[in-house]
């Protein structure tokens, strides 16, 4: 049978999906992580222990599996394991996208200079080293602006800034969080900050496929609770969108361009755009698929999801149409409102019990801490919503939402997030 090497991360929602569809479609596969998550994998499939933060070592390790286990196609669930297959693809000399583009993609200042290169429309940006002088830098920025690290994703210390005196507190806080994660001691990138424009308008994503450098739109999602700050948490995804469709077209016609900029030609891609009345604006574009439970939301023909999709377009098998199918659907990411202890979830049943909500799941974990944004890196959740509408998908996620109440202690002192007011357990209503 033709082998998967699956790169996980030591923390991905995306692990089960890609893995059943693996499964339907009968191929081999070979999960290539860190050892901690690959304990709990042990049953399904072969394993290869990885040092994904030593990209060379894992490229010499995968090379040397490779002799006795030849591999066919490798792939990368999240960013940093997008770059890793890239360069092991390169290695094996199979096809892939080059590991300067993938790297652009994972980079959020290189994909800056390369769309602005291109003349893909981006904000205004610069980036700064950790160690800059915030108070000295405050004075040379044009305000609203938006302070981000350069290669943390799902809006992790992204922080919006007014006026100097937000932008200090914006730029200490994010390089906080980078020394905190280690990223500042261990990676280049992890040493510097991005500080771009505030784009204002309706925020949208894209999810695609990309062959032989052309882009198949597969899904445009809205997103319909405003993302203008302090703070970015996304919430509520839903597709299909309400947008014009001159507009649509217009969209997918920049996340095309975007691609090509970076050089990205095979594979998954998801974009993230701004539109306003100066045009479409292009945020980001990451070289791979949609992250946590959101691809729920995404049917093709025959019962594909997304995942089995990916696999056979990298397999070379044949290819449904490319076309979402079925009702309107919607996700929504359950956010962290305070940070704590987590102890559970009440109201499931009755969330549950919503019209139109297919699923509802909680991934955090009893007795875990809850971080908010913009130092928090997961979700409490994900909710999936199927109906008639976009409107009816928007209406069911929200009523369910209503329903759910978080319960939590305070957090430590030195825990990352703002502690909640008071003291022990409480309830807090989303």
């Amino acid at each position: 049978m033709p082998r998967l090497l699956l790169l996980l991360p030591a923390t991905t929602y995306r692990a089960e999906a890609f893995l059943e569809a693996a499964h339907r479609l009968k191929l081999d596969v070979t999960v290539a992580s860190d050892e901690a998550i690959l304990q709990h994998l042990r049953q399904y499939q072969d394993f290869l222990p990885l040092r994904l933060h030593d990209l060379e070592d894992s490229v010499r390790t995968v090379t040397a599996f490779s002799r006795q286990h030849p591999v066919d196609v490798v792939i990368g669930v999240d960013d940093r394991t997008a770059v890793l297959a890239a360069r092991i693809a390169a290695a094996l000399g199979l096809p892939h996208n080059s590991a300067e583009s993938v790297e652009a993609a994972h980079n959020k200042h290189r994909m800056r200079q390369l769309l602005h290169e291109q003349e893909v429309p981006v904000p205004r940006f610069a980036v700064w080293g950790l160690d800059a002088d915030p108070v000295a830098l405050a004075g040379t920025i044009s305000y609203p602006c938006v302070v981000k690290p350069l290669i943390l994703s799902a809006s992790c210390g992204v922080i919006r800034a007014n006026n100097a005196e937000e932008f200090v507190t914006a730029f200490e806080r994010a390089a906080a969080l980078l020394r905190q994660l280690g990223l500042a001691a261990t990676e280049d990138a992890g040493r510097q900050l991005l500080v771009e424009e505030f784009v204002p308008g309706r925020e949208v994503a894209v999810e695609g496929l990309l062959t032989n450098g052309e882009l198949h739109a597969l899904a445009l999602f809205d997103k319909p609770d405003p993302l203008d700050g302090p703070f970015f948490e996304e919430t509520i995804y839903v597709t299909p969108s309400r947008l014009l469709a001159s507009l649509q077209s217009e969209i997918a016609s920049w996340a095309g361009r975007a691609a090509r900029a970076l050089g990205l030609r095979e594979g998954p891609v998801h974009g993230e755009f701004r539109i306003n009345d100066r045009g479409v604006w292009v945020i980001e574009l990451a070289a791979r698929s949609i992250g946590g439970r959101c691809s729920q939301t995404l049917r093709f023909a025959a019962g594909l999801s997304l995942e089995e999709l990916i696999l056979r377009h990298a397999f070379r098998m044949e290819l449904p149409a490319l076309e979402r199918v079925g009702q309107a659907a919607g996700v929504m990411m359950l956010p962290i409102p305070y940070g704590g202890i987590f102890s559970g979830v009440r109201g499931l049943a009755a969330a549950r019990a919503v019209p139109g909500i297919e699923a509802l799941e909680i991934t955090a974990v009893p007795g875990e801490p809850l971080v908010p944004l913009p130092e928090g890196t997961r979700y409490l959740g994900f909710m999936v919503a199927r109906d008639d509408t976009p409107e009816r998908v928007e209406a069911a996620l929200r009523e369910a939402h209503r329903h759910l109440d978080v319960v939590v202690s305070t957090t430590p002192a030195g825990v990352l997030g703002d502690p909640v007011p008071g003291t022990g357990r409480r309830a807090v209503r989303f």
